[in-house]
This record gives C-alpha cells, structure tokens and sequence, in this order.
C-alpha cells in the first residue's frame, strides 16, 4: 500500500508518517519542509496547491492522507476560508485522476458548540472560520468521493496530548514555559471537560484508519470519555516533572467552547478489534 501523506512535517503529520512506516506501509510525504520527516519515506518538498498533477506528482499513490492545514491554532484567521478552495481542488483532483482512497483530517470544532458525545449524525453548527473551513471541506469532499467511487474517510480529531515543544496546544505552551524556566502558568479555570488523547494513541489511531477500508465516513479520533481541562492539565505536569503552577482564573474561556463534550469511539474500537 502507498499512501501520499500532506503535511507530513507538521506536529502531528510527523508522528503519523512514523507509526505508518513502522507498519510497513511505503509512505510518500510531502510538506514545504522536511526537517522532522522520518527518514525512511520518500520525501517530496512541494507547494502542495501549485502541483498541477497532483496523482502522478506524487506517484500514484493508493491513498492520500491529506493532514496538511494551514494555522489550525488561529481558529478566526481568514486563511482558513481563503485555502478552502485550493484543498478542495487538491483533493478532487486526486479523486478524479484514480486514487482509491481519501482521508482527510477534521476537528470536532466542525460540530460548534455542543454538549455531550458526538458521533457522526450529530448535527455541525460550527462558530469559527476554522471550524467552518473543515465542515465545507468535509461535504464537498463527501460529495465528490462518491461521484467518483473514492473511499472516504473523515478522520474527526478532538484534543491531543503530547509533551513536545514544536506544537501550538497548551500541553506543548506548558512545556516551552517550563523550559524557558517560568514558575506559573496563566490559565482559565479549566473547568470545561473535553476528550483528549495521547499523541502516540493519536497518530496510530489515525494510521490504523487509514490502513483498513472497510470503515469509512466520519471517524472520530477519541478517547470516548470527557475530562476536565484542570484535572488533564495538572495530570500533565505531575506526569513531566514539571516545576510549573497554573494561576487560574487568568483568562476566560472562549465563548465557542463547549462546557462538556467527547467523543463516541464506536468506529476507532471496531478498527482497533480488527487489527488485534
């Protein structure tokens, strides 16, 4: 199997692209930068918009994973709406030229504000030009995978943990706080509750749906079980050793926030018992 990985040099792409090769799987990935892209891929450094055939640029790949998002941290920068339709176009073409599958990684910030567990018939009002960037790619991509006998997978991720510096999440701000030796961390109260999931448990989930097609649509990427903010993040720096305290109550939680929400993880467990 050949999968063409899009922003395979991002925080997550990285750790996707390794869990794929140590499956065996030939990985053909491609980002504006190649620095902490595992060695054992085959690299290809493209402005991935401006490849005018993409499916034999590439190789012709058997699948795409298309992680590849520009400032998906800055949920109301007006990128999100200006690149919408270059992913669209980057995409169909893939579908149209003879990839056989497409999956495309989304945000449970598609669903907007919600309270509870989430699935794939749960409606999307979502409240950011992030969030409605995802949403717009998600039905487009939908639609066009099916004109075109393409399977499609929307990979839908909610919170991840991980304990490097090269990310944009408050685990990762943590992290590049303490280092930089500061004692106190502003925060919110942290009392929302949200689904969250370790970085390696992440880029495998996402490796695994991508390696198996008898699972498709809407996929979350999920622990299936809420936690609140304060409790995961004073669990993080107990677990890191850390010498950092939050100062609660600094900074209001954002209004599109959901007070509780997770995950259903119905679809990753059924993916998970096949591979066992």
């Amino acid at each position: 199997m050949r999968i063409l990985v899009t922003g395979a040099n991002g925080y997550l792409g990285k750790g996707v692209v390794r869990q794929l090769l140590d499956d065996g799987i030939e990985v053909i990935a491609t980002s504006s930068k190649d620095n902490l892209i595992d060695s054992r891929a085959k690299v290809i450094i493209s402005d991935l918009f401006s490849v005018q055939n993409p499916y034999e640029f590439f190789g012709k790949p058997d699948a795409v994973l298309h992680m590849a998002w520009r400032d998906g941290f800055l949920h109301n920068s007006v990128t999100h709406i200006n690149d919408l339709a270059k992913h669209y176009k980057f995409l169909s073409t893939l579908a149209e030229a003879g990839v056989k599958q497409i999956a495309c990684m989304g945000s449970m910030h598609e669903i907007g504000f919600f309270e509870g567990s989430i699935d794939e018939s749960t409606p999307c009002n979502p409240q950011s030009l992030y969030g409605i960037s995802k949403n717009a790619l998600k039905d487009l991509l939908r639609l066009k995978c099916d004109e075109n006998k393409v399977i499609f997978q929307w990979l839908r991720g909610f919170y991840i943990v991980g304990n490097t510096e090269d990310g944009c999440s408050i685990f990762s701000k943590i992290i590049q706080a303490a280092h930089n030796g500061d004692k106190h961390f502003p925060f919110t109260m942290g009392l929302n509750q949200f689904d969250f999931l370790d970085y390696d448990d992440f880029c495998k989930y996402i490796a695994d749906c991508v390696e198996q097609t008898d699972i498709d649509g809407i996929i979350n990427i999920c622990s299936g079980r809420p936690e609140k903010l304060a409790d995961r993040v004073e669990r993080f720096i107990k677990d890191n050793k850390l010498e950092i305290e939050l100062d609660y109550g600094q900074f209001p939680d954002r209004p599109y926030d959901s007070k509780a929400v997770w995950g259903n993880d119905y679809k990753i467990k059924r993916i998970e018992s096949k591979l066992k």
